[in-house]
């Protein structure tokens, strides 16, 4: 299964995403994702074995073992964040993701990632090859088409969208469909 580990938005916050997500309304080639799935990605696994069987992959029970002990060696308690400010993945020249920014949080979020990626790399999950930002995806750019709008919003805009607790890290399986994304929680891990 494909796999990550996150911290999960509040559903009351669905719409204040939905309607960041609004500045953007127009830009063609964006593809928005949807706001009740909205979520703090602190790392992408890719595969992991659910039965134990594929050497290539680590297995669940090894992945949700070193979820545990990264939350526990990142020694941060439940912590405010506050969602603000937009930003690109990679560059505003190529536009590739269009993102809401932690403001507010961000380090602890950031202590998550790193204790998440030592554990993570342990096991043979590749490292992450560009620094942790942390950030609440709100669409993916297919084309170039709508680049100038994007832009525009992300340089001229700095919207403060909510807030939120951090209280747990979730480790969810991601299934692709022709609809967007399935996700499910695999395992939770309080903070």
């Amino acid at each position: 299964m494909r796999a990550f580990f996150a911290v999960d938005l509040p559903d009351d916050l669905a719409n204040p995403i939905a309607d960041a997500q609004a500045a953007f309304e127009g830009a063609e080639g964006l593809r928005f994702v949807d706001p009740e799935q909205a979520h703090v990605t602190l790392k992408f696994l890719g595969e992991v074995d659910e039965s134990d069987t594929d050497d290539s992959a680590p297995s669940l029970d090894d992945v949700i073992a070193a979820g545990e002990l990264a939350v526990a060696d990142a020694d941060v308690d439940p912590f405010e964040c506050a969602i603000a400010g937009f930003g690109v993945f990679p560059s505003l020249d190529y536009v590739s993701v269009v993102w809401a920014g932690i403001d507010e949080g961000s380090a602890g979020l950031t202590a998550l990632h790193e204790a998440i990626e030592t554990e993570t790399t342990a096991l043979g999950v590749d490292p992450e090859e560009h620094a942790f930002t942390p950030h609440v995806t709100l669409a993916r750019m297919n084309d170039a088409r709508g680049k100038g709008l994007v832009r525009d919003v992300v340089q001229n805009r700095d919207p403060e969208i909510g807030r939120f607790e951090a209280e747990e890290v979730r480790l969810v399986s991601s299934t692709l469909t022709d609809d967007g994304p399935v996700y499910e929680t695999v395992a939770s891990i309080e903070l």
